[in-house]
């Protein structure tokens, strides 16, 4: 699930990045806004940026290596996903992605099981 949030969201983005810095207006992709002008932008005065899509870049790359540390069974991969979550849901809700918090929830319960199985010596992942 990580290594799908990261590419399918990331990808987009990179490009996007680049869409932004070029043409300084946020790319459609399938019709739809790739940054829409959600809560950051009505609540916090947030207006979309190359920083802003940078940032969201990062999160999206750090979100492919959680998703290949926990596809190998590294511990670092689980501690990853619980602490990265909350910038996720800011960038999620933030920018008007809707499919990123079902993702994020799912994987992070998930997490927590396989952290509560190897906890109880019975890991059925690793």
């Amino acid at each position: 699930m990580a290594l799908l949030s990261g590419l399918g969201f990331g990808l987009p983005a990179s490009y996007g990045l680049w869409h932004f810095a070029r043409y300084h207006y946020v790319w459609n992709f399938l019709g739809f806004p790739t940054h829409a002008a959600g809560p950051l932008l009505r609540r916090a005065g947030v207006f979309t940026s190359e920083a802003l899509i940078a940032g969201f870049v990062l999160v999206c790359a750090a979100e492919v290596l959680m998703g290949v540390l926990l596809w190998r069974g590294r511990p670092a991969g689980r501690w990853l996903a619980l602490g990265l979550l909350p910038v996720e849901l800011f960038f999620w809700i933030g920018l008007v992605l809707p499919f990123g918090p079902p993702g994020g929830v799912l994987r992070t319960i998930l997490v927590l099981w396989d952290m509560r199985a190897e906890h109880q010596g019975n890991n059925p992942i690793t």
